[in-house]
């Protein structure tokens, strides 16, 4: 197969060439409440021809390897007729490897009556508490390997391997509706999500302590955010502000994030990396065949590099960081965050809450939405800070500002640091979920506006 592939894409009368072939099982099994609304596994095998001729691209999928030619030449008419535009693709190194995702224990050797048993054990342990309404059980998982060879000489075999799972608990009293959730996923294996008892017992005794929390008087504080908001902030406000597709189309964002241009405070490091293995955004190599790096987006404060495609950092003259990616065989590649995190920095929690004598700790999150650079997110607990202690907790808090701002008022960042996976839920153009991970420290926000009472 590999060298068909290449010899194929080698002779194709265009100016580059790629075929990428997928094939995989994945299970899905979901709970609401007391009923089972999906389970199944499902078997997907397919591939698509992208080339790309006279600055036009042609995309061609197909679920028959056979049909690979006649596929391939449909590509070939498609970029003949948009065709004519001035650009190309960055140079990359030509190379052959093969990588295989080391796991404890592969999902595809646990059957489905297993699967769901777990899922359902989990599911009655939330919903034999009598003040909890519903619940939700969702677990994913996925074993693919996909082939990829181009006109360069690139031959890339990747065999990826994807758990995981999300309990969650929603507890009513009147019209005062609480919900907590916890989710695991990574590549490292089935194991992690069979441990999710305690889990379950958690995020009732978190979604029945909100029933009894007090609403957020609205205002502007000084907020202390967990490791995980911290992540979701981080990826969602300024990540997807850092992908060079969405850069290069809109010239007042390529005005406003111009490399060299500060940012935050000096210890403020904002980083995207698809090489750590394992974690649920590692990417050994992208949908181009191009290897996962780490990309310093802010360093020092300074806005210091953007996540490439091969077309984009062609266009933008900069190299091409390994974030191009693509779902699977039907979509192609796009601009996409890996594993994004603010780095620690020098503050321990502890003293970061001694020195914030009146403000709001937030924990995790249960929804939100960006719009360039303004967001609005919801934090999933909260607690007031007292006289550098937590205190009571409160509801329905809700954090609203300007990205930029935001990361201007930044004046604490934690020691600790921890990543969170889940079951990956990232969208764009059309293409979700994409497995990511997001994370950081605690750090500390000064002014933010919070909504509420």
């Amino acid at each position: 197969m590999k060298n068909k592939l290449l010899e194929l894409c080698a002779r194709l009368p265009v100016d580059y060439a790629e075929v990428r072939l997928q094939d995989g099982v994945s299970t899905n099994i979901h709970y609401a409440g007391r009923e089972l609304e999906d389970i199944g596994e499902r078997i997907e095998r397919g591939g698509c021809v992208r080339v790309l001729k006279d600055g036009g691209w042609g995309f061609a999928t197909f679920n028959d390897v056979d049909d690979i030619e006649k596929y391939a030449r449909m590509a070939v008419r498609q970029a003949e007729l948009v065709g004519g535009q001035k650009f190309d693709i960055a140079p990359v190194d030509a190379h052959q490897q093969v990588y295989r995702t080391p796991v404890d224990t592969d999902p595809a050797d646990v059957s489905l009556v297993d699967k769901q048993a777990m899922c359902h054990r989990y599911n009655q342990s939330i919903l034999k508490h009598e003040r909890i309404q519903s619940s939700v059980v969702v677990y994913r998982d996925s074993h693919a390997t996909t082939r990829f060879a181009s006109s360069e000489g690139t031959y890339i075999e990747q065999e990826i391997i994807f758990s995981g799972a999300m309990v969650a608990a929603i507890a009513v009293e009147g019209a005062n509706v609480q919900r907590a959730r916890e989710a695991k996923g990574d590549l490292r294996g089935f194991e992690k999500v069979t441990r999710m008892d305690e889990d379950c017992e958690d995020v009732v005794r978190r979604a029945l302590e909100s029933l009894e929390a007090e609403p957020v008087e609205a205002g502007t504080y000084t907020v202390i955010v967990d490791p995980e908001l911290c992540g979701v902030f981080v990826h969602e406000a300024f990540g997807h502000l850092s992908e060079a597709d969405f850069l290069y189309e809109n010239p007042r964002m390529r005005e406003i994030m111009q490399l060299g241009k500060r940012f935050g405070p000096d210890f403020l490091n904002i980083t995207d990396d698809g090489s750590l293995e394992g974690e649920a955004g590692f990417v050994p190599f992208d949908s181009e065949g191009v290897a996962g790096g780490r990309t310093a987006l802010i360093k020092d404060g300074v806005l210091a590099g953007r996540l490439h495609s091969r077309e984009t950092a062609a266009k933008m003259d900069e190299r091409p960081t390994g974030n191009a990616r693509a779902i699977s065989y039907r979509h192609p590649p796009i601009v996409r965050m890996t594993n994004t995190f603010m780095e620690p920095g020098e503050t321990p929690f502890e003293q970061m809450l001694q020195e914030t004598p009146d403000g709001i700790y937030a924990v995790s999150w249960l929804g939100g939405q960006t719009n360039k650079e303004m967001f609005t997110f919801s934090a999933e607990e909260a607690y007031r800070i007292r006289d550098g202690e937590v205190a009571e907790k409160i509801r329905d808090v809700v954090l609203t500002g300007n990205v930029f701002q935001t990361l201007q008022n930044i004046d604490r960042i934690g020691t600790d640091f921890h990543m969170v996976g889940g079951l990956g839920g990232c969208g764009k153009g059309g293409q979700s979920p994409l497995r990511v991970g997001d994370g950081g420290p605690h750090c500390r926000i000064q002014n933010v506006v919070i909504g509420g009472r």
